[in-house]
């Protein structure tokens, strides 16, 4: 007479203080990332001007800035697509999402120009301290560290200069800006398929 197999013991449920230490451990990691994501969030919300603002204003702004600690660390993986739902998506690509909604803010908002200033500086730190191509584990061996920064500062340098540009006043202001809003859709587009391609083919 045979014994039936013995069944795979499930595993414990975790406790209450393992879950919580495990929140408190994602919470607390990449502290660099978290701290420029947060910043650039609260400077592009104008925290000078939100401060003398109503209180769904402000309940707003901390909004962002809990968002912005969530959604900053680094995504430092090989894509791989486990659901097509926005939702996933957005939590995939929120390093990409980030800098863009803190810029579409910004550029809402009008802040004064040393915040402006402030803005462009901490956007491509961020930028190259959560970009897996340039401080991640997957970078492809040998990728110049220099290139991505200088890069970055220039173009930073280039979409101030052509923000502070005198045409606010002129009858073809929208002009510029409407060219400005395609080319920026255009290039985060093109950023995303890139870099997905490249993780594909690498």
């Amino acid at each position: 007479m045979t014994t039936p197999p013995a069944r795979a013991a499930r595993p414990a449920p975790r406790p209450a203080d393992s879950r919580a230490a495990l929140l408190f451990t994602r919470l607390t990691s990449r502290i660099t990332d978290r701290l420029l994501g947060t910043a650039l969030a609260v400077a592009a919300c104008d925290p000078p001007a939100a401060l003398h603002a109503s209180v769904p204003v402000r309940v707003l702004v901390l909004g962002a800035a809990m968002a912005a600690w969530w959604a900053a660390p680094m995504v430092d993986a090989r894509p791989v697509l486990a659901s097509a739902r926005w939702r996933t998506l957005a939590a995939r690509r929120r390093t990409t999402l980030l800098p863009a909604a803190a810029i579409a803010v910004a550029a809402a908002s009008g802040p004064p120009v040393w915040l402006v200033v402030c803005i462009a500086a901490l956007l491509p730190a961020y930028l190259l301290v959560t970009d897996p191509w340039t401080a991640g584990v997957t970078a492809p061996p040998g990728h110049p560290k220099a290139t991505p920064a200088l890069a970055a500062a220039a173009a930073t340098a280039v979409v101030l200069l052509a923000a502070e540009a005198p045409v606010a006043g002129t009858s073809w202001a929208r002009l510029p800006a409407s060219l400005a809003i395609a080319a920026t859709a255009l290039c985060l587009v093109l950023a995303l398929r890139g870099r997905g391609f490249r993780r594909q083919t690498s």
